[in-house]
């Protein structure tokens, strides 16, 4: 799957609807911009240090959508009135493979963007397309990872019905901690 793709999440009482799309050029600064947040850098790695990682970055994106076992989104919360469309967050499905019955999801909010339910908005866009578009090729479920301290990732999965499905034990270095397994099946 190499076309571009352009997903919705509808608005709430208190935020923009969202615009999910692949990551472009024109996102590095923002991309740059989001990762200069503590709990950020703390939850997801590599880091985004400067231009040149998000660069790297977005490069690795467009090379996941191009082999078609990566699709990572930029999250927009949508422009409303005056004020322009501004970067909140980025989802990905990763692993998926022709006749894989799984595959894993992922996602991170900008620390401005956080509060207003877009996690859960963007990974619910994010689950109805990977179930529509893979369904036939065999997908049945979903897996959402986090360590066992990340009590926002829990909200987040329960909020988007991944339901909790164990623990997995630590593996140091990347996973110095235990962690959960949430799942979504195709029919939930």
């Amino acid at each position: 799957m190499n076309e571009p793709v352009t997903l919705r999440a509808e608005a709430t009482p208190s935020a923009p609807a969202l615009l999910l799309r692949p990551w472009c050029a024109a996102d590095v600064p923002a991309l740059v911009e989001a990762y200069r947040d503590p709990a950020l850098r703390h939850w997801t790695s590599p880091a985004v240090e400067n231009e040149d990682d998000a660069v790297c970055r977005l490069r690795a994106e467009q090379r996941g959508w191009a082999a078609g076992d990566r699709f990572g989104f930029a999250v927009l919360e949508a422009r409303t009135g005056t004020t322009p469309a501004r970067l909140a967050g980025h989802v990905v499905l990763k692993d998926v493979a022709p006749g894989k019955a799984s595959a894993e999801v992922g996602y991170w909010t900008a620390a401005h963007a956080r509060g207003r339910a877009v996690a859960p908005r963007a990974l619910g866009a994010l689950t109805d397309w990977a179930f529509d578009t893979f369904g036939a090729g065999g997908l049945r479920s979903l897996e959402l990872l986090h360590q066992v301290d990340n009590a926002a990732s829990c909200r987040v999965a329960e909020k988007s019905r991944y339901a909790f499905d164990g623990v997995l034990p630590a593996a140091p270095p990347a996973f110095p901690l235990d962690g959960h397994r949430h799942l979504r099946r195709r029919d939930a």
